[in-house]
């Protein structure tokens, strides 16, 4: 099953780009389950005003994502006047959509890992044991670390610091892709050029065209 991580992100665009943001964010999820794909927001970055929001990162996983995507990728733009400045005369809102291929970064190999046992410990520093049943997991090309030391049993202890690891990484591995791209998006008039890949107008956020057609 193809996963793919999805950044909607405002650039360096006013709170009006925040705000398309936010109503982005809420069409791809409704078209996402229509579509029955499944998907998880792993991280939203809150504008300056009341339900705003600068990026939001989705998990996306299922059949033809693909389709999905492609209908999604690239500068989206919403056609509106603004709702924070009355007599403002602009009415373009520009926002980008990036999309990451999870198989570009490197695999998930346990001979990376490294475990170290230690005492747990309780409140205060008090020790709850005086064996070493508690386990430090470290990824040793990220330098990403957990601790486990909720079981009396030092092997399920490193069951779940492994478990623990993982996420980890895959949290830091999709920073990584977001850092590395980040310099395409980060001056707002990057998203302007070219033709957006949707168009929404007015402020109940109708889709007006996709793809360039009606």
């Amino acid at each position: 099953m193809d996963t793919k991580i999805i950044q909607i992100t405002s650039g360096k665009g006013p709170a009006e780009c925040a705000l398309a943001v936010a109503l982005a964010l809420r069409e791809m999820i409704k078209e996402a389950g229509e579509k029955q794909l499944h998907h998880e927001t792993l991280h939203r970055q809150n504008g300056t005003e009341p339900s705003t929001l600068y990026s939001a990162t989705l998990k996306l996983s299922g059949p033809r994502l693909n389709d999905f995507i492609q209908s999604w990728q690239g500068a989206l733009l919403w056609v509106a006047q603004s709702p924070y400045r009355r007599y403002h005369k602009r009415k373009n809102w520009f926002i980008g959509i990036h999309v990451y291929d999870l198989t570009q970064l490197p695999p998930w190999k346990e001979t990376d890992i490294q475990f170290q046992t230690m005492r747990a410990s309780g409140p205060g520093g008090q020790n709850v044991n005086k064996v070493e049943t508690a386990v430090r997991a470290t990824h040793l090309k990220s330098g990403v670390q957990v601790v486990a030391s909720e079981s009396r049993s030092q092997l399920q202890n490193k069951k779940l610091a492994l478990q623990k690891l993982r996420a980890a990484y895959e949290n830091w591995q999709i920073a990584q892709l977001q850092q590395s791209a980040q310099a395409q998006w980060w001056q707002h008039h990057n998203l302007e050029r070219g033709r957006p890949n949707r168009v929404y107008a007015g402020r109940t956020f109708q889709l007006e065209k996709i793809n360039g057609n009606h």
